[in-house]
């Protein structure tokens, strides 16, 4: 297996659920890039690493996964996880496959993509709601807003898909069997 796995790919597809079973029956060590993200938000809004830009969806998207991506690589540069059997898990939203491809490590660092790409926006609205809780940012939210994040979503997916099946890296759709899917990308992931 890789020393560093990198569970990607849009809200609500599973990344959550199937980093929680890596790291609880692997032992890696889950790492939320989006938490560190929001962090950067905050904190150190300067460095344009923003979710609310004021750019469309996609752009927002490109920009935060180009600066990230060379981001995981200096952390798995740092050798701070290589005393550990398994290293990190890190779960994140926003990270392009290209980006991965140019950017990191794929000798040390294994990646797969979660999508949610084969519905429609209703349909994926559907998913949204179904498997929102209140831990998660978009909880409670007006469903005007939950819809019109839904379009991003599914169209954000068939990106990442697109460039998955470009470059020949695992992706898994999880809008249909979900609890199937993710036991084939758990199964993937072991495989790495």
């Amino acid at each position: 297996m890789k020393k560093h796995i990198i569970i990607a790919g849009v809200p609500r597809a599973g990344k959550s659920t199937l980093s929680d079973r890596v790291a609880r029956e692997l032992g890696y060590q889950h790492i939320s890039m989006d938490s560190v993200i929001a962090g950067f938000e905050r904190c150190f809004p300067d460095l344009g690493v923003n979710t609310y830009q004021n750019k469309s969806s996609e752009e927002t998207m490109r920009i935060i996964s180009a600066k990230m991506a060379p981001f995981i690589q200096a952390m798995v540069e740092s050798g701070e996880y290589d005393e550990h059997e398994y290293g990190m898990l890190i779960d994140m939203y926003q990270l392009l496959p290209s980006d991965y491809a140019a950017n990191i490590d794929s000798g040390r660092v294994g990646a797969i993509w979660l999508v949610t790409g084969d519905v429609s926006y209703d349909e994926r609205l559907a998913i949204q709601l179904k498997h929102d809780t209140p831990k998660d940012y978009t909880y409670g939210r007006p469903i005007d807003e939950l819809a019109e994040g839904c379009r991003y979503i599914v169209d954000q997916s068939k990106i990442y898909r697109a460039e998955c099946e470009r470059l020949g890296l695992p992706f898994f759709e999880t809008a249909h069997e979900r609890e199937k899917v993710l036991d084939r990308a758990f199964e993937c992931i072991k495989g790495m």
